[in-house]
């Protein structure tokens, strides 16, 4: 058989590699995984004990100050979130809201006063939003939902501002349906009933844009905290006042009405305020800021001049609300947290389509404790 000089050069070096090869193997057969996988963990399919060596080699434990991420990186990340429809776990179906929940930051605000001052409050606020997600759709990529809130977060923020958000969001999300809500606690300066002193109460307002089938729908929440007193209890107490000269006081109890309304008239706006003094126009028991011993007497006396069961108090509030041209829809909830009963009364009066509903969260009422 002919060789030619290429064909023993190629054999030469065959052999070459496999006396390597041979050494290798002797060496790695002596050596620990970890050592085999510094050298070269490609070494490891090598060795008819793979399975027993590490592939992988040590990794550095120090964080990366100086590393970059650039675009042709970034593009070789892993993106579970947005996989092939095989990658869905589960019952193939839509998910009518799929977001974050409460993500804080601080938020400009015009409200009733600031803007006849020509000032804007700040105040921290929880953002939820949320968008609906396809049958045939993994999932979403969350941090999108912040990132369209982040743009529009240096404006002063009303329904506009979080329709633009919200629009921003659903677009770069492809969903049909979207939802965000904000809630912070609202500050105004109340002065006392007699003493001249005042003093700084806290409303919990949520602000809610909802987007269902392309139509938008504005929604304004309001926790409105009053004191209640028991007209049937009043008149016991004054009962045996009257016919044994016994003293005898009747009971009343903090008490929370949570007020949601649907803003319609948007040519006139319904500020935060507006809608605060509904609730103490229908009920004027308000709880108190500063109170001194003439403050306390006047509140008592308010009290008694306006004792109501929790029935009266939804009806109360419901007249202000269905007098108002700039309110649609409205649900009230109140709960009257019993002084006299270990248990509380409540009642929920809806107006509209937008509040209906069959069944209730089993943790409603707990979620109106407020604590002072």
């Amino acid at each position: 058989m002919n060789m030619h000089p290429s064909d023993l050069e190629i054999s030469s070096e065959r052999a070459k590699a496999e006396a390597a090869l041979a050494v290798l193997r002797d060496w790695a057969s002596r050596a620990t995984p970890t050592e085999v996988a510094e050298l070269d963990p490609a070494i490891s399919r090598l060795l008819p004990e793979a399975d027993d060596f590490a592939n992988y080699p040590a990794l550095r434990r120090a964080y990366p100050e100086d590393f970059e991420a650039s675009e042709a990186y970034r593009d070789t990340l892993p993106d579970l979130q947005n996989g092939p429809e095989s990658l869905i776990k589960g019952a193939k179906r839509q998910i009518q809201h799929v977001g974050i929940s409460n993500f804080r930051l601080p938020i400009r605000f015009h409200s009733r006063d600031s803007h006849d001052a020509g000032g804007d409050l700040t105040l921290e606020t929880s953002v939820t939003g949320t968008v609906s997600l396809d049958a045939e759709k993994k999932g979403i990529n969350m941090s999108r939902i912040m990132r369209s809130f982040y743009k529009h977060s240096e404006r002063t923020f009303s329904f506009d501002v979080i329709q633009a958000a919200l629009r921003d969001y659903k677009a770069d999300l492809n969903s049909f349906d979207a939802r965000i809500q904000m809630r912070f606690s609202f500050p105004v300066k109340r002065a006392s009933l007699r003493s001249g002193l005042s003093g700084y109460q806290y409303y919990d307002i949520a602000l809610e844009l909802v987007e269902t089938n392309g139509k938008m729908t504005e929604i304004m929440h309001l926790d409105y905290v009053y004191s209640s007193t028991c007209p049937c209890s009043l008149e016991l107490s004054e009962h045996a006042r009257r016919t044994r000269h016994q003293l005898a006081t009747p009971h009343s109890q903090r008490s929370v009405a949570r007020i949601s309304v649907e803003v319609r008239d948007r040519a006139d706006t319904l500020w935060f305020e507006d809608l605060i003094d509904l609730c103490r126009a229908a009920v004027p028991t308000e709880t108190q800021v500063m109170v001194k011993r003439e403050d306390e007497q006047a509140f008592a006396e308010l009290n008694a001049a306006n004792p109501i069961f929790v029935e009266d108090a939804a009806r109360l509030f419901a007249q202000n609300l269905e007098n108002d041209p700039r309110i649609g829809d409205f649900r009230i909830i109140a709960s009257h947290q019993e002084s006299l009963h270990s248990h509380d009364a409540v009642s929920v009066l809806t107006e509209g389509e937008t509040f209906a509903a069959q069944s209730l969260d089993p943790k409603l009422f707990a979620t109106l404790f407020h604590v002072g």
